[in-house]
């Protein structure tokens, strides 16, 4: 087993002054408002300032395309934050060939999106902050508000993220691991431990890039809103997911990589309680499933579960025995079920709303939550963790 240590964020952000210090996409620092242009300078190897985000909310993208015939703003979580649903939203082309459209006001977040173009989808070519998982990539776009929002580096103390690399026999090859300890973390002491995982798609450092936890709880911890933990972020990825037996064979593959070798190699490395009562898992979306499927069955090894815009419509048939365990509320200690508020209008929601009336119905303690202003997107996901999973866990251990 090789560890690769990353190093901890301790990178202080300098506010009012680095504003004037650092141009729109300079990288300088971890800063809140990254896509402002301060200084009127394109971002390196780029030929245009996109996106421009300005103090008032407002947003402009821009593409030199002078070929194209048609260009347009696409992806779930922005168009979710304009109100267009999932119509993509077209540029106007100047006689210059570049194309433009400007959005907004939006709500301080960060959203994900891509450019059509003629048909072809890709990534903004001018933005630097891209996203990178077992998808083509993306773009992401920042909007700041007034100060540093609740998942920005902040000049507090900070934790340490590590990826691990070990071979599992479950997949029959190298696999990656992230895990978070809190600042201070001492070996003497023993941590509860959250195994958190991702969706379709997802990749063990999206849950840093694009969810930032090891920031949120940085911000929580020094904010005295939650209790020190490690996190572990394992790759839920474990058969392809376009494969015709996906969801036939997703669970049992990922439950056994967590016995084998997840929940071992953590608990070889890292100073954690190893009791159910101790151990969490949660995930967003497939990783949501995961943590119902398997972690329902589970109960010898979790008792803390958050199931973040997931569920099922059918969960009467899918989870009977953990429905009808006459002693479940004694096993779970903390049962979460969460989505955004946009989500919970769709179809998408209806699967949480099933889970939820299936747990009501069987007297299975457990907190339903709808809140922040995204959809089925990281800012629901980064919300739900902050104001209500993180600061939640561990309190009835």
């Amino acid at each position: 087993m090789r560890a690769k240590r990353f190093a901890a964020f301790t990178a202080v952000l300098c506010f009012a002054s680095a504003a004037r210090l650092a141009a729109q996409q300079a990288n300088v620092n971890l800063d809140w408002n990254p896509q402002k242009n301060t200084e009127n300078l394109i971002p390196f190897s780029a030929t245009l300032n996109s996106p421009d985000v300005r103090d008032d909310r407002t947003v402009t993208f821009r593409v030199r395309a002078p070929e194209a015939k048609e260009v347009l703003l696409s992806g779930v979580a922005v168009l979710t934050a304009i109100g267009k649903g999932n119509k993509p939203i077209p540029f106007t082309k100047g006689e210059d060939g570049i194309w433009t459209l400007t959005v907004g006001p939006l709500e301080p977040d960060m959203y994900q999106y891509h450019f059509i173009i003629d048909g072809v989808r890709v990534a903004d070519p001018n933005n630097t902050i891209a996203g990178f998982t077992a998808m083509p990539p993306y773009s992401t776009l920042v909007v700041h508000g007034s100060g540093p929002n609740y998942y920005d580096a902040k000049n507090v103390p900070h934790g340490t993220v590590t990826r691990h690399i070990y071979h599992s026999d479950v997949t029959k090859g190298e696999r990656e691991l992230y895990v978070y300890t809190p600042p201070g973390y001492d070996r003497r002491k023993t941590y509860p431990v959250l195994y958190l995982v991702g969706g379709s798609g997802d990749l063990p450092h999206n849950w840093v890039y694009d969810g930032r936890v090891d920031l949120m709880m940085d911000n929580l911890l020094a904010e005295g809103k939650a209790l020190p933990m490690v996190i572990a972020i394992p790759n839920n990825q474990v058969i392809h997911r376009n494969h015709p037996k996906h969801v036939e064979l997703t669970f049992d593959l990922f439950e056994a990589e967590l016995r084998k070798h997840v929940i071992p190699l953590v608990e070889a490395n890292y100073s954690v309680r190893k009791d159910p009562r101790g151990r969490a898992l949660s995930g967003l979306s497939m990783g949501g499933r995961h943590t119902m499927f398997i972690g329902f069955r589970s109960l010898d090894l979790f008792a803390n579960f958050g199931i973040l815009s997931a569920g099922d419509v059918e969960a009467e048939k899918s989870i009977a025995r953990f429905l009808n365990d006459p002693d479940v509320n004694k096993k779970v200690a903390y049962l979460f079920v969460g989505q955004g508020t946009e989500e919970a209008k769709g179809q998408m929601g209806a699967r949480c709303v099933a889970l939820h009336e299936a747990l009501l119905r069987h007297n299975i303690k457990h907190e339903y939550y709808v809140g922040g202003h995204g959809g089925h997107d990281w800012s629901t996901w980064r919300h739900l963790l902050y104001y209500r999973f993180l600061p939640n866990l561990w309190r009835t251990n």
